[in-house]
């Protein structure tokens, strides 16, 4: 049983290795290319973000790394045209300089100072419908390049006329750097309560969206939190949030609405008893259930949303493009425009609606030992091969785990023979 259990440790080791090298996550494509082709379309978006600029490739602008204050910068981004491309899916560039034609370009990709950031917003905001921003916080594992893209394809897909805020915090976009990417959230939501503090102070903002997905939901409920503990209530100006399979415990969660005291029906929250990655989630933190993974119908739930005036778009039964089903709500092209009719009309989201998201392997979170991780990467394998760019997660520290993946085997083995001997 050892033997088996160690040639299967090897087995699993050459294979992620060999997957490692057929694709890798996408750097450099910040790169800034002129000019824009015909046919495309262009999604300017202003950023803020926790992250450090120091040590950032070339075309990354930022890292994953914490950095020591907030830091700005102005991006735009050609999407290939309709004809070219499905709704709800990036098209990231397989060689650089990319091809407008079939691939998301980068056009303008500036940092800048808060001041210059401040004026290039509210000369854009003048210009939008309804003087609306969209802020849109992302999850786990998400390099920079990835948060800027992804929300470019939700901006363009939506139809949304809002002004788009990415609101960008530390994520390594390592498959094995959950621990590290759930203490980036924490570290950054002072500085997300300061930007929706500022949008809400400035004059020229009519309202203010915000869009959430996975573990930013942290980031942004406790945001959220701390300012309605400081405000009293939340500002008038949020109009709408939109909470995507969020990876929250529900009793934590539970405390947080009550702090925020919601009452003017201003949450989505989209869930799915089929998403994978928070099954994941669930098993990291005691099996204690996750936000996204309700089911509504049920009790504690259902009376909890009730009693908060929240809307629930249950994805269960909905397909997209991502294995996992964490991110349907950004690739479900049905949910994507519904989101854009909720900011263009205020129409509240129902059941019959379909979600969004980002196919970056979330199920090996739980690897936080040596059983875990050899557990993680055998069930992360088959989705390598489906999402090539996660091929690069499964040799992500893979030499570091080695050695404990014959050990982990051996172990998990012995102790499911154990009944046997």
């Amino acid at each position: 049983m050892k033997n088996f259990s160690k040639f299967f440790a090897l087995c699993l080791f050459s294979a992620a290795v060999t997957l490692s090298g057929c694709g890798g996550r996408p750097h450099g494509v910040l790169t800034a290319q002129q000019p824009q082709a015909p046919g495309t379309s262009r999604v300017e978006m202003l950023v803020a973000t926790t992250r450090s600029a120091d040590g950032a490739a070339p075309g990354d602008l930022f890292t994953g790394e914490r950095g020591n204050s907030l830091a700005f910068a102005d991006i735009a981004v050609s999407i290939p045209p309709d004809a070219a491309r499905r709704i709800g899916e990036v098209q990231w560039p397989s060689a650089l300089p990319a091809d407008p034609g079939r691939d998301f370009v980068t056009l303008r990709a500036d940092p800048l100072s808060r001041e210059e950031a401040i004026r290039r917003f509210d000369a854009r905001i003048a210009r939008t419908p309804k003087r609306q921003a969209l802020v849109f916080v992302h999850g786990y594992n998400t390099l920079f390049a990835e948060a800027v893209y992804r929300f470019a394809q939700i901006v363009h897909d939506s139809g949304t006329g809002a002004l788009p805020v990415l609101f960008t915090w530390p994520s390594r976009g390592r498959l094995l750097a959950y621990g590290y990417d759930h203490e980036s959230a924490s570290y950054s939501r002072d500085a997300l309560e300061a930007v929706l503090q500022a949008l809400a102070r400035d004059r020229s903002v009519g309202e203010i969206s915000i869009l959430a997905h996975s573990m930013g939901n942290w980031a942004t409920l406790e945001a959220l939190r701390q300012m309605a503990i400081r405000d009293k209530g939340l500002a008038p100006k949020i109009k709408t949030i939109m909470l995507a399979a969020p990876d929250v415990d529900f009793d934590v969660f539970r405390k947080q609405i009550a702090q925020i005291d919601e009452r003017r029906s201003l949450f989505t929250l989209f869930v799915s008893r089929e998403d994978e990655a928070l099954k994941a989630s669930r098993r990291v933190w005691g099996n204690e259930i996750r936000l996204g993974g309700v089911d509504p119908r049920q009790e504690p739930y259902r009376h909890t949303l009730e009693a908060r005036h929240i809307s629930v778009v249950d994805l269960t039964d909905v397909k997209s493009g991502d294995p996992l089903g964490h991110g349907t709500f950004a690739e479900a092209p049905e949910i994507v425009r519904s989101i854009g009719q909720r900011l263009a009309d205020g129409q509240t989201l129902s059941d019959s609606q379909s979600g969004v998201g980002d196919k970056f392997g979330q199920v090996a979170i739980g690897a936080a030992s040596a059983v875990g991780t050899a557990a993680s990467m055998a069930v992360s394998t088959p989705f390598a091969i489906v999402d090539p760019r996660t091929r690069e997660n499964l040799s992500d520290r893979l030499e570091q785990f080695g050695s404990q993946l014959g050990d982990a085997a051996g172990a998990g083995a012995d102790a499911v023979a154990q009944p046997l001997r």
